[in-house]
């Protein structure tokens, strides 16, 4: 993600909103600090998608998956007793 700080910004506002136009990311800085970040729309930093991908779907030659959701997956059988890595330690050296 390219960094700029936040007079640079305000002085060449209209180059960096083309490069976001583009896909890039830009942070905004303030004193060294990141204060704000400058993302594509549908872009946002909780889903972090390439940038290919963003424009082969405007595009429609991709649609994005569905959200993973952990509900749908049954839960695993435990394989091991609960035990604590001494015990297994043990068990494996022949020392227990």
């Amino acid at each position: 993600m390219k960094t700029v700080g936040l007079r640079e910004l305000k002085n060449r506002l209209s180059a960096y909103v083309r490069e976001v136009r583009a896909g890039r990311s830009i942070a905004v800085t303030d004193r060294g600090q990141v204060v704000a970040e400058l993302h594509p729309p549908g872009l946002t930093p909780g889903t972090r998608v390439p940038v290919a991908i963003v424009h082969l779907s405007r595009r429609g030659l991709v649609a994005p998956g569905a959200p993973n959701t952990p509900k749908v997956y049954p839960p695993l059988p435990r394989l091991l007793r609960s035990t604590t890595s001494r015990d297994l330690l043990e068990a494996e050296r022949g020392t227990g």
